[in-house]
């Protein structure tokens, strides 16, 4: 498994990165916890050492399990998680805070109409409040030190100032190790940057939302921040498994989705095909190849992605040692170019 660093952080972590998403349950029609410790420790044992969770992820459940797993393990782990998606603020609290989404425990309201079950989602990334979530998280993750703390959305009426200044206390106290935003614009980073060190940028990227290359991805490149790129496989889309008439369990999110829709579904696995042969020469899968190529692209360092079986975990890192040639890289993205879905 290749390693790069978190931007200037010192920190060297595996390119490719456990998304513990999925484990935490929400959205993703339950998760199995005994199942989703196995698939963690089956990909720290194929040589990753970097999981990504968040609070938000089954509100708190996913940090939980990730605890669970790393407990005997610390050592070999690099732990990232995130602030400011809040669904338990305070009156006063919400009126500093922007409203995201109202959601259930399992699932978000796509339909937009609340129910008895539904409650609202805000970003409020006070100082407050983010003191109140790192001390919560280094007790679920069962640690003293987060090794990536990052800002989950930025959309809160919460001056970037006070957000980075509380992020630098933080890490000054010896609370967290390296700072990240995600899903972030280059003015916001700048911000950031202006008020302390900033490490990473995690963002949607993959072969079917490419928009980033011409302004984060260059951003990074020429800043020296890692790239963290989640959903790279979009959702299992670019595994190449998943066919037209594929059925979603209750509860996943991707039967609201209309990029999981049968014609373009179709459309993803002719954009795929022509990769076949180059996949097949590395002994690999479409999926690690998928990450192999996006890894390759400039200025992503880094992929996340989500597992929820041990062999899901182990095939995802082996992705992390692919090399690619650049006659290659070219007839990927010849093909990548030529998908016209959603």
């Amino acid at each position: 498994m290749k390693t790069r660093p978190l931007g200037k952080s010192g920190i060297e972590a595996s390119v490719v990165a456990f998304g513990a998403w999925a484990i935490g349950g929400w959205t993703w029609g339950g998760a199995d916890e005994k199942e989703s410790i196995a698939a963690i420790h089956a990909y720290l044992d194929a040589g990753g050492n970097l999981i990504d969770t968040a609070p938000m992820y089954g509100f708190g459940r996913s940090e939980e399990v990730v605890g669970k797993a790393i407990a005997d393990r610390r050592d070999k782990v690099l732990v990232a998680t995130k602030c400011s998606m809040r669904w338990d603020l305070t009156d006063a609290q919400k009126k500093r805070a922007t409203k995201r989404f109202s959601t259930t425990k399992e699932n978000v309201d796509w339909s937009g109409e609340k129910t008895e079950e539904s409650f609202d989602v805000y970003i409020y990334s006070g100082k407050d409040g983010i003191r109140e979530e790192v001390e919560r998280s280094l007790k679920l993750l069962q640690t003293d030190v987060i090794d990536l703390y990052q800002t989950h959305w930025q959309m809160d009426n919460t001056p970037i100032g006070e957000r980075m200044e509380t992020l630098m206390e933080l890490k000054k106290e010896g609370k967290i190790r390296a700072i990240g935003v995600c899903n972030a614009t280059q003015e916001e980073m700048n911000a950031y940057r202006q008020f302390g060190e900033l490490d990473t940028d995690q963002e949607k990227y993959s072969m079917l939302d490419r928009d980033l290359e011409k302004t984060n991805l260059d951003y990074c490149a020429k800043q020296d921040l890692a790239f963290l790129a989640y959903s790279p496989l979009s959702q299992g889309l670019l595994t190449g498994k998943i066919t037209p008439d594929r059925k979603y369990e209750e509860g996943d999110q991707r039967n609201f989705k209309p990029r999981f829709e049968a014609e373009n579904v179709r459309k993803v696995q002719a954009m795929l095909e022509p990769m076949r042969p180059i996949a097949e020469k590395h002994d690999a899968t479409l999926a690690q190849l998928t990450m192999a190529w996006t890894l390759a692209q400039r200025g992503c360092s880094h992929v996340l992605c989500g597992a929820r079986t041990p062999q899901q975990a182990v095939d995802n890192a082996k992705a992390g040692s692919i090399e690619l040639s650049d006659a290659e890289i070219s007839e990927i993205t010849k093909a990548v170019e030529s998908y016209d879905g959603v």
